[in-house]
């Protein structure tokens, strides 16, 4: 009894340290700010809103914690060797790398670079400088990289699953620039998710809990504590060419993958230290290595989100309106609307007036077969159905592939242009991160 009571105080200690600690709420507040950005720009790409910041930002939080949970539990078993000061050196390399790239901000890489600048001091015999440097040397040759690249694979694994398992959700519709100037939908995507983990610790004060088995990472029994450590992982996506469930379950392959190969060289760089090199190279450039296939995938795929010549492609489709209703779905064709064969928004509207309490509706999914809908139209439902189109190719406003900032994220700008003439170019803009 008296050692579940031990536990417990144990666990509302490392819960009070953790919520004690700026970096989960400034993981938060950056999250919540992407997405307030992301619906401000359906609003002026789209003139609608389809995802609401507060929901998409809670929910990301929900799945952060389940994820603490279950990943603390897994590690519990594990150990790693970690304090306040190595916490620090996390973030603030997390945030340094931030400032160039936003996607820079996953853990994975703050812990790659630590990694890199602990195995070149490896190989610098007498230095040890004085000061606020020599305490960071020191901090940096203290942290466990090889346990700490488990983490991180074990982490993308169970991001993975998430990206699997949200099938897209909170992905959001926008305008490209195609490349020989013309307007293509497609859509951008965003998994960050803050994780609040509970790691075993040895009791630096003598104070804890002695354990009844021998932890892997920590090469000894005596007595540990819990430590409260947030992290942040996350990738970006866009695509142009495929539809986003598609989009989501490829890479979530993709991250799975890396997840795997991850900690598969993290276990062995544990046990064999020449490796742990690999293993710090390949945290970095694999991550990179997503990002630049995705991205070339995408340059060398023809794009889907555009007008045939005959119907209107459409791009996304609003929650709980009638076109959700009827089943349709993004990348389907709306080809005949009461008979009336379709080529403009404004044959859309003049078909469906045609009939103002009721239509019929030709669709063809993105296989090229056809089905037909049907429903009775009420007063005050949306005037296309909640069916939002693909793009004008040759007006309209459009974001270009391009990274965005951290400070166009606080500052919430939104930098697009709008095309107004076939001949017009595009000045400058914003891509998502990818």
């Amino acid at each position: 009894m008296n050692a579940v009571i031990s536990w417990l105080w144990l666990i509302l200690d490392a819960c009070i340290d953790l919520l004690s600690q700026p970096f989960y709420y400034i993981g938060i507040i950056i999250i919540a700010l992407w997405y307030r950005r992301q619906g401000m720009l359906e609003r002026k790409l789209l003139h609608v809103r389809l995802n609401a910041w507060p929901l998409l930002t809670a929910r990301a939080v929900f799945t952060g914690i389940l994820m603490g949970i279950v990943i603390s539990i897994l590690y519990l078993f594990l150990g790693i060797q970690l304090s306040w000061q190595g916490v620090m050196l996390i973030w603030v390399t997390s945030f340094i790398l931030m400032l160039f790239r936003v996607r820079y901000l996953n853990t994975v890489y703050a812990i790659s670079i630590l990694g890199l600048i602990q195995w070149i001091i490896g190989f610098i015999n007498n230095w040890q400088p004085e000061g606020w440097i020599g305490s960071i040397i020191l901090e940096i040759e203290r942290l466990d990289i090889s346990a700490l690249l488990v983490l991180s694979a074990v982490l993308h694994l169970f991001h993975a699953l998430i990206v699997r398992l949200q099938r897209g959700q909170g992905s959001s519709p926008v305008y490209f620039e195609g490349k020989r100037g013309k307007l293509v939908g497609g859509y951008q995507m965003q998994y960050f998710i803050p994780i609040p983990l509970m790691l075993l610790v040895p009791a630096i004060s003598g104070s804890g809990a002695t354990l009844p088995w021998n932890p892997a990472f920590t090469g000894g029994t005596g007595e540990f504590m819990l430590f409260g450590l947030p992290l942040l992982i996350g990738f970006g996506e866009m695509t142009k060419s495929m539809l986003p469930e598609e989009k989501v379950s490829l890479t979530s392959k993709r991250i799975f993958l890396y997840g795997v190969v991850l900690l598969v060289l993290g276990l062995l760089s544990m046990w064999w230290s020449p490796i742990s090199i690999v293993a710090i190279v390949f945290a970095f450039l694999g991550h990179e290595a997503l990002v630049w296939i995705s991205s070339y995938e995408e340059e060398n795929r023809s794009p889907i989100y555009v007008h045939p010549k005959q119907g209107l492609q459409i791009l996304a489709i609003l929650p709980g309106s009638p076109a959700e209703e009827l089943g349709m779905a993004p990348g389907e064709v709306i080809y005949k609307v009461n008979g009336q064969i379709i080529q403009s928004p404004a044959d859309l509207h003049r078909g469906l007036r045609m009939n103002p309490a009721f239509c019929k509706l030709e669709v063809r999914n993105i296989n090229g077969e056809s089905k037909f809908l049907q429903r009775a139209i009420y007063e005050g439902e949306h005037h296309q159905l909640g069916a939002l189109l693909a793009p004008d190719p040759d007006t309209g406003s459009a974001i270009k592939e391009r990274p965005v900032s951290i400070y166009q994220i606080f500052g919430m700008k939104l930098q697009t242009q709008r095309k107004t003439d076939p001949n017009e170019g595009f000045a400058d803009a914003f891509r998502q991160d990818m």
